[in-house]
């Protein structure tokens, strides 16, 4: 889900780079997907915690995370992202560079509202207080019996020979005609 916003902020933003370098008419929606791909690429780039499982933090997520995390129900809710995205993608449709991006945006924007309907929530990833429990650390010595190998007269036997190294079968092996 993830993937999809932040591909369709990149396209909305590029648009709007190309609307407003170029100064094609209403170049100002152009300069709104600018900022409005900005905002999303902020708002967005924090991973949320998972239901089950370990979460991996993104790079420099911490301070992002913080900062959407203070705006509190409004951030963590879908239904309000789905909404959120849903009304910055409509100026987008103004503008031929900005359309891509904005179908884009709008596509994702049906993927919280699904979320949101499935119950989904924004869950910030926090540093752990307690340190996590090697595994190492319990295997202090290694162990002192040998694995089980077979008895030596199943094992292989040199290949000095060719017709002694072949293995010994015990059990007589006979074709029932």
């Amino acid at each position: 889900m993830k993937l999809t916003l932040l591909f369709s902020v990149v396209v909305y933003a590029t648009g709007g780079i190309v609307g407003v370098a170029g100064q094609f008419r209403g170049w100002q929606f152009a300069a709104f997907g600018i900022a409005a791909g900005v905002f999303v690429c902020l708002l967005e780039y924090p991973r949320s915690k998972r239901g089950k499982g370990t979460s991996i933090e993104r790079t420099g997520q911490y301070c992002l995370t913080v900062c959407v995390k203070a705006f509190g129900p409004l951030t963590r809710n879908y239904y309000v992202r789905a909404l959120l995205h849903a009304a910055l993608c409509v100026p987008g449709g103004f503008m031929l560079a900005t359309v891509l991006g904005c179908v884009c945006l709008g596509i994702s924007s049906l993927i919280y509202l699904s979320a949101a309907i499935h119950g989904e929530h924004w869950e910030p990833i926090l540093p752990r207080t307690d340190p996590p429990k090697r595994v190492g650390d319990s295997i202090k010595e290694p162990p002192q019996n040998p694995p089980p190998r077979p008895p030596p007269e199943l094992r292989r036997k040199k290949a000095d020979k060719l017709e002694t190294a072949a293995y010994d079968n015990p059990m007589s092996v006979t074709v029932n005609e």
